[in-house]
């Protein structure tokens, strides 16, 4: 009871085994874990399987020469190193490249932005929440339909008012350059919201004791930002930076429904190349060896960007 009073808090006492030696009553025994470990394995073995399974499968496919009458005879690396000689996956590559890096940069600048005006409290905040999100919340393929109707022949809404400002007749997606552009905004139009979610959140942790501080030091809103919340919030961003990178290389329906890789595979990313490979040119093991290679470039992306996440300070 004296222990209680002068403490505050009521002490609990560990068992004691015979012997005197005292036991965790949240330790397990060792009968127990193995009957637990028993009952977790078939989960495991099948989780296992369903993983390895289609990826050793899918490595089978790569070292052959198959296609849709079967998987061929084994060439080895022979796939890979026709993708690396084949100037159509290098043409894929560089726009996957500017793909990438654009949709990402200027979605993180445009989410980084409205982020920072979410912060301030103003009528209808909540209204303007929701309707910066529905680019994210639309179906990719209720978008695409969306922006077909906007761009895609002369007589559509865009060209319509293109020629009507004396542009002449303006055809975007049969236009390489122009069919890029709208590939490349359509993408920062469906990534700014979970760029805006991501530094929404991140800027919670921002203290604002640190702000008022530079403040009063005489920063501009743009030195707050630059050199106070952009180094506080580094990990968040790394983080937003390296899942978006994902999501745009492995982006299929966004260029495919919308402009299906063309004019002339000029908006064909690599994940649209490997598609057409396999199941437009039925050249099976050369679509699954570039698959392959995007999840290597995937790979070192996300090896990268952690390497970046660990180095960077933590927000106080």
């Amino acid at each position: 009871m004296s222990d209680v009073m002068t403490s505050g808090e009521p002490t609990t006492k560990k068992a004691k085994r015979p012997g005197g030696r005292e036991r965790n009553p949240e330790a397990l025994h060792p009968g127990r874990k193995k009957t637990m470990a028993a009952m977790l394995l078939p989960s495991i073995i099948l989780l296992i399987a369903l993983n390895a399974y289609p990826l050793f499968y899918a490595v089978g496919q790569s070292v052959r020469d198959g296609g849709i009458t079967g998987p061929g005879e084994f060439v080895g690396l022979e796939n890979y190193r026709t993708a690396l000689q084949d100037p159509a996956f290098w043409e894929a590559a560089r726009f996957t490249l500017l793909f990438t890096v654009v949709s990402v940069f200027v979605a993180w600048v445009i989410g980084m932005g409205f982020a920072l005006v979410l912060r301030r409290a103003f009528p209808g905040k909540s209204v303007f929440k929701v309707l910066l999100l529905l680019p994210w919340v639309v179906p990719v393929v209720v978008s695409t339909t969306s922006w077909n109707f906007m761009v895609a022949t002369p007589s559509s809404p865009i060209p319509t008012l293109l020629r009507a400002l004396g542009f002449g007749d303006v055809q975007i997606l049969a236009n390489a350059g122009t069919a890029m552009a709208i590939v490349i905004i359509f993408k920062i139009w469906g990534t700014f919201p979970f760029m805006m979610m991501m530094m929404n959140s991140a800027l919670q942790a921002v203290d604002p004791s640190v702000e008022e501080a530079s403040r009063l030091d005489g920063a501009s809103r743009w030195q707050r930002v630059r050199h106070v919340i952009l180094p506080i919030i580094s990990k968040p961003i790394y983080i937003a930076w390296v899942l978006a990178s994902i999501f745009t290389i492995n982006d299929f329906p966004s260029v495919f429904l919308l402009t299906g890789g063309g004019p002339v595979n000029s908006t064909s990313t690599l994940v649209v190349f490997a598609y057409r490979l396999v199941f437009q040119d039925f050249r099976t093991g050369y679509g699954v060896a570039v698959a392959f290679l995007i999840t290597a470039v995937l790979i070192a992306i996300s090896i990268y960007f952690f390497r970046r996440i660990n180095r960077a300070p933590m927000a106080n």
